[in-house]
């Protein structure tokens, strides 16, 4: 299958949105701070550091697997065939929508994410209320709704996420996303070697997580300790504020996240139609 003019167009803004990656530049305080973080992390010893990251990357795995396995993402699958049927009506299963035009996957992946960043706008204003069950739970509702995102995105584009291999790239996918800019353009160079031969099984490195990916993350727990501030608070002229930080700060971390999965999913599309530039 050939390019098109189309394909070469998006082609070119992905090239232009990489380059952007990798001009991201550190300044001063992000220097210091990066230099206090490795210091700190120096200093743990390597028998505490290992076997966290090593539960940390098998928790993830567990939830990632748990996620495609509920109704709710058999439900999108299905969903995502039927949207391409409208396009194909051969198109059967996932690897098939491969055949649609870029517009066409784009299309699909977009309804998915505009529909998950709205969920985590909700998410947020709902965590806002103060109460105490969901500023506890969501840390965790924010990490399943993008893990599920990126998941979606990539059945969008033709890359089903049952295989070993989709998963771990998938879940290799949100961890790059979920790094601040500074780490996201070396991030994609090691997603991009990842990259070959179409295969079932991952032969790659499984570590996944790192001390630099805790940073999103930890910006989501501190976004609910600052909501927490507001319990007590019981002028009402103040309530709208942690509303407004719930709401926007779980938006920006799921439209980082979709973001960056719609880029590399649709990087991957174009390449597996056989041109490079």
């Amino acid at each position: 299958m050939q390019w098109t003019q189309r394909d070469q167009a998006v082609w070119d803004q992905i090239q232009i949105w990489i380059e952007t990656l990798n001009e991201e530049k550190s300044n001063d305080f992000t220097n210091t701070y990066e230099k206090w973080m490795d210091h700190g992390f120096s200093i743990i010893p390597d028998h505490i550091k290992k076997p966290f990251f090593e539960k940390l990357d098998t928790w993830l795995f567990h939830l990632h697997s748990l996620i495609q396995s509920t109704q709710f993402q058999e439900d999108a699958r299905n969903r995502i065939l039927s949207t391409a049927r409208v396009f194909d009506d051969e198109v059967n299963t996932i690897p098939e929508i491969k055949n649609l035009t870029i517009d066409q996957v784009s299309y699909i992946a977009d309804q998915h994410s505009a529909r998950h960043r709205l969920y985590a706008f909700i998410q947020g204003g709902i965590t806002g209320t103060g109460k105490t069950i969901l500023l506890s739970s969501d840390f965790l509702v924010m990490i399943i709704l993008n893990l599920r995102a990126v998941q979606i995105i990539a059945m969008s584009y033709g890359y089903d996420i049952k295989t070993p291999y989709e998963m771990m790239i998938s879940l290799k996918v949100f961890h790059a996303a979920t790094l601040p800019k500074r780490l996201k353009g070396n991030a994609w160079g090691l997603l991009v070697h990842d990259l070959g031969e179409q295969q079932y099984f991952y032969d790659g490195t499984d570590q996944i997580t790192s001390y630099q990916s805790l940073e999103g993350p930890f910006k989501l727990l501190v976004k609910v300790y600052f909501i927490s501030l507001f319990q007590k608070e019981k002028d009402s002229k103040w309530t709208f504020i942690p509303l407004v930080v719930g709401a926007g700060a779980n938006y920006l971390f799921s439209r980082k996240v979709t973001d960056f999965a719609d880029k590399y999913y649709k990087f991957r599309y174009l390449q597996d139609k056989g041109w490079e530039k």
